[in-house]
């Protein structure tokens, strides 16, 4: 049986046309060849697997070559590689420049290959600077690293650097189908593209990782199998899990991410892979940033079919919530609930139910028309001597409008009544969410209804009865505990001018503590005078602000207004004050 040599070894390239994604730097070093611009020191540096080394065998090859030598003439003797890893003292560095001085005994130049350089001591890169700086004539100096940062800047400053990119997702998988035909293996597209996605830009890794994957799956290389020996979650599963979360399916989703677990994926995987996801739909709304998607075309359309079901609301908040999950996940007690509550709450971002902070919206009566809605027209019941001072049905629906309120344009609006509408009997469960729907749609239908302003009732009282009857709110107001609100309700004594309760208090504050609270008070007042076109004036006046900034005298003052007593005792005492 011949030894198995690895696809990295196999089919390393012996020429600058074979380089995988490095035409920019392939094709510099070939024009400087043949125009004899060649740099006597080089510095190639990039990320692993990306070809510095492969170059630098290939750069070294070519510059011996005139033409007359074979196809398999590697010129061994004039090329030297040193593992700057493992001789990386000063006595190495020595032992090279050494024999840096021997002139070639075949071809023109002597080629240093040194890996790793960044690996030398700092006494090791001084001995280096001189030989560096003024090599001979016959010697051509090719370092390569991982590193650059590593390296003093006195050797960087002698050297041309090459600076090597990743290869792209693109590149890597054209040259892995390239293999795969070269040994006859039918591999579909998008297993080339995932095996090209987990190398993460190193030509080397990939080549490494399908031949894992062959050795798995043999001579038909497929997506399953490929996600299968990689421990990659599957695209599917991403899919799925976008579908579920916009049709609102928290329970299939749940069972979906106990199935992912099962085989064997973390929670930080799976979620960390959704925010991906979800970036990659927000890419394919735009035919501008489409490019950015590297997928296959077979999965680039499902995403493009996936992405107009999306919205952008929907997947920017989604990132925010992956994202924020993916940051929490290390440091969490208890991280398969951090990530269910994740993908619970990514699954209510379109769900139209009661939600948290909803707000108040005005819905126009065409909404109702185009549903087919009849409008629900409401009387005002007839008054009578028992109901004046009882409160509103228990199932009574209230609609609230700010009070009326002063602006420059003497522009009033007044507050419409409480209408009393009919609740429907029917009962649903508040567990499921077609019962909160279905509660959410028999309320709006309620909201529209016809209100005749002018058989509103308007019964006529005194000022003696507004009093009275400001009073019992007060006092109702401090049994539930609203202690602050009725001491400043009893700052002043309403006074009534036509319909409008007209206050004086002096500060601010007190002003918009009681117009915070006034829909109580004037529902209260309203419902007990049976008059619907009360409403409230609030000034502040700073001559009763400063009467009321107390100093010690002021208090005793006041005490003594309420009861004369107080004197008598301070005297009998000889108090101060």
């Amino acid at each position: 049986m011949e030894p198995f040599v690895v696809s990295a070894r196999k089919y390393r390239p012996q020429t600058f046309k074979d380089v995988v994604g490095q035409q920019a730097i392939t094709n510099t070093l070939l024009n400087a060849i043949e125009n004899n611009h060649l740099a006597q020191a080089l510095l190639f540096t990039g990320p692993r697997g990306v070809g510095k080394t492969t170059c630098a065998r290939i750069l070294a090859k070519m510059i011996n070559s005139d033409g007359s030598e074979t196809n398999d003439e590697d010129f061994a003797f004039n090329i030297f590689e040193l593992d700057a890893a493992s001789n990386n003292s000063v006595d190495d560095i020595r032992s090279l420049t050494d024999q840096v001085r021997i002139p070639p005994q075949v071809g023109k130049y002597k080629v240093y290959i040194i890996d790793e350089v960044h690996m030398l001591s700092q006494a090791a890169f001084n001995a280096f600077l001189k030989t560096l700086e003024e090599p001979p004539k016959h010697c051509i100096f090719i370092l390569a690293t991982t590193e650059k940062h590593k390296i003093i800047p006195t050797i960087l400053s002698r050297c041309q650097i090459f600076d090597f990119k990743r290869i792209t997702v693109k590149d890597a998988k054209e040259y892995l189908k390239y293999i795969a035909n070269e040994q006859g293996i039918t591999a579909e597209d998008d297993a080339l593209h995932i095996i090209a996605q987990k190398a993460d830009g190193a030509m080397r890794d990939a080549l490494s990782i399908f031949d894992r994957v062959v050795s798995f799956s043999g001579k038909n290389l497929t997506r399953q199998a490929v996600t299968e020996n990689l421990n990659v979650l599957d695209y599917e599963t991403y899919f799925t899990s976008t579908d579920l979360i916009l049709e609102n399916k928290i329970p299939e989703l749940l069972l979906q991410f106990n199935n992912t677990l099962s085989k064997g994926f973390d929670g930080h995987h799976y979620i960390a892979g959704l925010a991906s996801h979800f970036r990659d739909l927000l890419v394919s709304k735009t035919a501008e940033t489409i490019e950015l998607l590297e997928v296959g075309d077979q999965t680039k359309n499902k995403y493009l079919e996936q992405s107009k079901k999306a919205s952008q609301e929907f997947l920017l908040q989604g990132i925010n919530l992956a994202n924020d999950c993916d940051l929490k996940y290390k440091t969490s007690k208890n991280q398969r609930l951090l990530v269910e509550l994740c993908i619970m709450q990514l699954a209510s971002i379109t769900f139209d139910g009661e939600k948290k902070n909803s707000k108040h919206y005005i819905i126009p009566p065409s909404y109702f028309k185009k549903k087919g809605i009849t409008p629900i027209p409401v009387s005002v019941p007839p008054k009578t001597t028992e109901n004046k001072t009882t409160e509103v049905e228990e199932h009574a629906t209230v609609i609230k409008k700010e009070e009326t309120v002063s602006v420059a344009s003497n522009f009033q609006v007044k507050e419409p009544p409480k209408i009393v509408l009919k609740q429907d009997s029917k009962r649903t469960s508040g567990l499921s969410l077609s019962s909160i729907r279905a509660k959410k749609e028999h309320q709006i239908r309620q909201m529209d209804v016809v209100i005749d302003e002018e058989n509103l009732p308007k019964d006529p009282f005194t000022e003696k009865q507004l009093v009275e009857v400001w009073n019992t709110y007060v006092k109702k107001i401090e049994e539930k505990g609203q202690y602050n609100l009725a001491s400043i309700l009893s700052i002043d004594t309403p006074k009534l001018k036509d319909t409008t309760i007209h206050l004086e208090f002096p500060n601010a504050t007190n002003k918009v503590e009681v117009e915070r609270q006034q829909y109580g008070l004037l529902g209260f007042i309203r419902k007990t005078l049976n008059n619907f076109d009360i409403a409230l004036s609030i000034t502040v006046n700073e001559v009763l602000e400063k009467k009321y900034a107390y100093t010690s005298m002021d208090k005793f003052e006041k005490l003594k207004e309420k009861n004369p007593s107080i004197d008598t005792l301070r005297k009998t005492f000889n108090l101060d004050i």
